[in-house]
């Protein structure tokens, strides 16, 4: 069974990508707040975790927070989401072990293809 945690603060956002994602095969957990992911991560190991950039925090960055966090505690691949990158946050991800950078709105299928690159199953997926 592969596991994927998500991480953001909007609840549309978790639903919408929890369907996207879920599959035989595939548990997805979500969480909307990075507290709730760090004690996930302790009790659970997960192939992938889809963290938003910018929680409700005051500086915006959280979700490279927990990229760090993750890259320096467990062997999980981790994608950083977001609606308020640019170029310099974008490389900031990567420079700390981000798998891939999305802005919001996602494109569902580029996702699904990222994902199924790491050997996790995905269903195929039309928005209509």
């Amino acid at each position: 069974m592969k596991k994927i945690l998500i991480v953001d603060d909007e609840q549309s956002i978790l639903l919408s990508l929890s369907y996207a994602l879920k599959t035989e095969g595939v548990e997805v957990i979500t969480c909307n707040e990075i507290e709730q992911a760090e004690e996930a991560l302790a009790n659970t190991h997960f192939d992938l975790v889809i963290a938003d950039l910018r929680m409700s925090g005051v500086n915006g960055i959280e979700g490279l927070e927990l990229l760090k966090f993750i890259k320096e505690q467990y062997v999980t691949e981790v994608i950083i989401m977001t609606g308020y990158g640019t170029p310099e946050i974008e490389a900031l991800a990567y420079e700390r072990g981000a798998l891939h950078f999305f802005k919001k709105p996602l494109e569902i299928q580029e996702l699904l293809a990222t994902v199924a690159g790491i050997g996790i199953p995905v269903k195929s997926y039309r928005q209509d």
